[in-house]
């Protein structure tokens, strides 16, 4: 029994270990920004084959092959004999340093865990004759055995900078990048870039392929650094593309032709948007199609002349009729926002990969025909899917939009800007990684408020969209809002933000839920699972505190935002993790505790347009209209003010304030209160009706 068991134990750790080898196996390309400089070459590859018990390596440095050598090797660590080919000295080709055509190096090669460890020895010519050389070439594998590092070891140069590369698999991580430019009107460039996120929702469906930068004045400002970043830390190769023809050529394989839009009829692009989705189609303007038929593409629709004269109702009722069957019933998009002549269609390449249903129907009672149509299609989605996109700005109110999708127990994932999401959704974190909050609570110590005014700033709007990237961050401490469904959305995006983040960068969950969503309206059956929903994404952030916001009372967000007993008591038992929670967006007058844990209101909220003298002003008027101290202090930043304005804010306020992060100011709130408790109040609610 024990020999079969050492048998089996034998052949076992056998198979892993050649598996480990025989990830060697393959091609392998220099990455030139994460590698030492080549001089002349600007090109490695190398091609190994691994065996159980041996090793082929061949390289090639430069594209011209200046060097290029092949070794067989025997992987037990025992010295082999290699004749030297070429008097080049490939890791340093300008030092006056040459290797002995004709004589033999000693080599030995073994493996240990994801290591190829080959080291060898010989004699190079210099100036002054000869050197004996000892080398140890160490391959090293990571990230799932795609990325290797190349290290060079010569006991001639020990101390000074080291001799390191990065290579990857071929085929892994390639993809193409181009630039899209900040002007969308229907007669500018609206129609070739929104064909390109068509062909960019086509082409991501199974991997991430195409990206775009976007320009200085997209809502989203990350799509250039987050570019940087994939190319530093998920090692990413792009390669540019410079024209609309050109990226149709280079996917074409992946298209099955195009769809026409009518410029005269704008909605006719958004219902492009959903047959392009189905068919795997990109959109074009009539005047495109000339360049369709040069490419050879077939035409799938022409929608030009349809829809004259006909109202969006009457669109979309069409639309339903004929592609609603075949869409999903757990992603539906909203091309709204910006109306008439401009239009921002961001978030179509994902929507397309899921084959949602497009919209920009009005969720106001007064369209009565389009908001019966828009009550239609959330009634039969399913319960908790995402509407991605966002509300139209001329046909309805955000308040009003997300009111009534969640009385259907859906969640929001806005805006319709949301640039990326198809390749985004398919980068993975890096191996290993874990999201870490930069928690401010030690356990065991005691967060004893004195009397003073404390006071906390939170960022409106998710990461994204506001000052992360601009001026002053980490310069004080400052919370963020995190957007929690991009942990599965756009997990190497949050990943950058995490990795960037200084030990002032707190991150908040938001908002109300797992997306978007007014807790007020939910289905009482349905609010217990989104809670928790939204507190599993908490815990793979790592977030222990919860922004709430519900603007479903009067439809104006500057209005009542309270929120009843019954949702506070939802959000304290479906969270009990949570240290505590905010709730607004603008002030607000909910503040609750339970045990020694509280929620919040916001009590100010700066808006870009408010002068710093001004904002000075407030804060001081508001702790002398709250003069019991500790006073707490919740402050709500529009997203276009970067933290060196807020910092400028906070300097002059004088010596009684004191910022604190949100996390400590939670906890000493729930410890300490000195505000009163209030909740939403039905009464005034049937008096003002």
């Amino acid at each position: 029994m024990k020999t079969k068991l050492f048998l089996v134990l034998f052949f076992l750790l056998s198979a892993i270990a050649f598996a480990q080898e025989s990830a060697f196996t393959g091609k392998w390309f220099l990455i030139k920004d994460k590698s030492v400089d080549i001089d002349r070459y600007q090109y490695i590859m190398l091609d190994i084959t691994a065996d159980k018990n041996e090793i082929t390596l061949y390289q090639e440095w430069g594209r011209k092959k200046n060097f290029t050598e092949k070794m067989t090797l025997k992987t037990d660590g025992k010295p082999q004999k290699v004749k030297f080919n070429d008097r080049i000295f490939q890791t340093n080709l300008y030092m006056a340093v040459k290797t002995p055509i004709g004589e033999s190096k000693e080599v030995t090669a073994k493996f240990e865990g994801n290591r190829l460890i080959i080291t060898e020895k010989y004699f190079v010519k210099v100036s002054q004759g000869t050197k004996d050389l000892n080398v140890k070439h160490v391959y090293e594998l990571s990230d799932k055995n795609n990325v290797m590092t190349y290290s060079v070891f010569r006991d001639t140069r020990e101390g000074l900078p080291e001799i390191k590369y990065t290579l990857k698999r071929e085929g892994y991580h390639n993809a193409y990048v181009m630039r899209m430019t900040d002007n969308w009107e229907i007669e500018g460039k609206l129609p070739e870039q929104a064909c390109l996120i068509t062909l960019q929702g086509i082409v991501n469906e199974n991997s991430a392929n195409l990206y775009f930068i976007y320009g200085e004045q997209w809502d989203f400002r990350f799509t250039p650094t987050f570019f940087d970043y994939m190319k530093d830390k998920k090692h990413y190769t792009f390669t540019q593309l410079n024209s609309l023809e050109q990226a149709i050529n280079t996917f074409k394989d992946k298209i099955k032709g195009y769809i026409v839009w009518d410029k005269e009829v704008r909605t006719s692009l958004i219902v492009s948007f959903t047959l392009a989705g189905l068919e795997k189609a990109i959109v074009v303007s009539e005047d495109m199609i000339p360049l369709m038929n040069k490419l050879g593409l077939k035409q799938i629709e022409d929608f030009r002349g349809k829809f004259t004269g006909k109202s969006d109702y009457e669109i979309y009722s069409w639309a339903y009729d004929k592609y609603w069957k075949d869409c999903s019933r757990d992603y539906i998009v909203w091309i709204g926002g910006e109306h008439g002549k401009i239009m921002k269609p961001g978030v179509v390449d994902f929507g397309m990969t899921k084959k949602a249903f497009f919209s920009d129907l009005s969720a106001d009672e007064k369209d009565a025909l389009e908001c019966s149509l828009t009550k239609k299609l959330f009634s039969e989605m399913k319960p908790f899917s995402m509407v991605m996109g966002w509300h139209s700005y001329k046909k309805d109110l955000e308040e009003t939009f997300v009111a009534l999708l969640s009385k259907y127990a859906l969640r929001m994932e806005g805006l319709h800007t949301l640039p990326n999401m198809s390749f985004m959704c398919q980068v993975p974190l890096a191996e290993g990684f874990k999201f870490k909050n930069n928690h401010n609570i030690k356990p065991g110590v005691e967060y004893k408020p004195e009397k003073k005014v404390y006071i906390s700033f939170i960022q409106t709007d998710c990461l994204g969209l506001g000052a992360w990237t601009r001026p002053g961050r980490g310069d004080i401490p400052y919370t963020w809002e995190v957007t929690m469904n991009w942990v599965w959305l756009a997990p190497a995006l949050l990943e950058s933000f995490y990795h960037q983040a200084t030990p002032n960068d707190y991150f908040l969950g938001s908002l109300s839920g797992p997306g978007y969503l007014y807790p007020k309206n939910v289905p009482k059956k349905h609010l217990p699972k989104l809670i928790e929903m939204a507190k599993e994404l908490m815990k793979k952030l790592d977030l222990n505190a919860f922004e709430i916001m519900d603007y479903s009372e009067d439809g104006d967000i500057e209005g009542n935002s309270d929120l009843t007993p019954e949702v506070v008591d939802a959000y304290f038992e479906g969270m009990p993790d949570a240290i505590g929670f905010v709730n607004g967006y603008y002030p607000s007058s909910t503040f609750a505790k339970r045990g020694k844990r509280a929620l919040i209101s916001f009590d100010y909220y700066l808006s870009k347009e408010r002068p710093e003298d001004d904002a000075v002003g407030d804060l001081k008027e508001l702790a002398r209209l709250n003069p019991q101290r500790p006073y707490f202090l919740v402050a709500h930043i529009r997203q276009w003010s970067d933290i060196s304005r807020v910092k400028k804010i906070y300097d002059k306020l004088g010596p009684e304030f004191e910022i604190v992060p949100i996390d400590i100011m939670l906890k000493m709130a729930g410890e300490n209160p000195t505000f009163t408790e209030k909740y939403f109040d039905i009464k005034e609610r049937k008096k003002n009706k």
